[in-house]
């Protein structure tokens, strides 16, 4: 191992965005939540099933593209939805109309509140890139690039594939590899000699078969166990971690 705490031969590290590089996955969670239970709650009334911020969210949303996750937890429930436009207004029931409603409150609490970085991510991807490796953020967001100019952090990556190149590629989005193997092949490296950091278990899902020479998963909610079935290598709480192993 590296003193990245790597395997030899890694020439590029694939980092997701959200619970990886910022502090930003209890915000989605908690705008999926209100979005799905003001939904629920019109078509169930008073009885409905609260969509519940963490086992719903990590099978069903966590890392996966917007619509992707609208689709996948209704079709848990039971419940199919046109898919409608990209352009529906939010709350329009359809699925692109709940996705933009859920973009809509997450944006809402990124503009009053901010985004905060994990200190040790930055960290960790600096040191990865004074020792010449290469960079890459994947992820599905939409909002990636604002994300990462809010926290001074896009200088960082080389390379960028974000829900809106993974729509103009065409690329289907976790838990298919495509968007990580895209990742790669725009840094020069083959799957094999590319590392991806996830705290996401479609993200994990990704890197197991995207065959890449490394997995690293990020638990920041107290599901290392989880991670691991799902293909890590590694489970770590935080990327400086990396570092101090033997």
């Amino acid at each position: 191992m590296t003193k990245l705490g790597l395997p030899d031969g890694i020439q590029a590290c694939l980092f997701d965005l959200d619970g990886v590089i910022t502090k930003t996955a209890v915000v989605h969670a908690a705008a999926w939540k209100q979005t799905f239970d003001d939904f629920l709650r019109r078509r169930d009334g008073d009885a409905y099933r609260p969509f519940d911020d963490v086992t719903d969210y990590d099978e069903y949303v966590d890392g996966r593209p917007r619509a992707d996750g609208v689709r996948t937890f209704l079709a848990s429930r039971g419940i199919h939805l046109p898919e409608g436009d990209p352009e529906d207004p939010p709350g329009r029931e359809t699925v692109h109309g709940l996705g933009n409603r859920k973009n809509e409150l997450l944006l809402e609490v990124i503009r009053t509140r901010g985004v905060e970085a994990y200190d040790g991510t930055i960290r960790y991807v600096e040191a990865v890139r004074a020792a010449g490796l290469g960079t890459a953020v994947v992820s599905s967001s939409a909002n990636c690039r604002d994300v990462l100019r809010s926290i001074g952090a896009e200088h960082l990556f080389d390379v960028r594939i974000d829900g809106i190149i993974a729509a103009e590629r065409n690329l289907p989005g976790k838990p298919h590899p495509e968007t990580f193997l895209a990742a790669a092949h725009d840094l020069g490296v083959e799957p094999k000699a590319a590392a991806v950091f996830e705290d996401a278990l479609a993200g994990m899902d990704a890197g197991r078969s995207g065959h890449f020479g490394y997995v690293v998963g990020v638990d920041r909610v107290g599901q290392a166990d989880a991670l691991r079935a799902h293909g890590a290598d590694v489970v770590v709480e935080d990327l400086g971690e990396l570092g101090e192993r033997p």
